[in-house]
């Protein structure tokens, strides 16, 4: 089930997308630890987590990734700028083969609190 699961959430061809823009694995300056797990492991984990929006500490065993490391991985490739890299490679190759249509978009915005001495 695990197998089935993952390809549909990350299908060979978006892993081909994403693969190039994950950093290198560096082991943690302290040492230790235990081996790293495969990047497409851990990044099937996060798309799990993110897409299901469950709390990371909810991540199915069945996964095989601790949701420490799942965590930890997410805030590192978070950090490095990932995450706008896979988007933007998402888009062109969806643009190249003609199926995005900009005839309608939606804008997200954010709410910011106001500082209390704006004018």
């Amino acid at each position: 089930m695990a197998d089935q699961l993952s390809l549909r959430l990350v299908p060979d061809e978006l892993w081909d997308l994403v693969q190039p823009h994950l950093p290198a694995f560096r082991a943690r300056p302290q040492g230790g630890g235990t081996a790293p797990l495969p990047d497409r492991q851990v990044f099937t984990a996060i798309v799990y987590v993110l897409a299901s929006g469950c709390a990371w500490r909810d991540l199915p065993p069945l996964f095989g990734v601790p949701f420490q490391t799942a965590h930890r991985r997410f805030a590192q490739w978070t950090r490095a700028g990932v995450w706008p890299e896979i988007h933007r490679a998402v888009l062109d190759e969806l643009g190249s083969r003609g199926l995005l249509g900009w005839s309608r978009a939606i804008a997200d915005a954010a709410c910011v609190r106001a500082e209390k001495r704006a004018p």
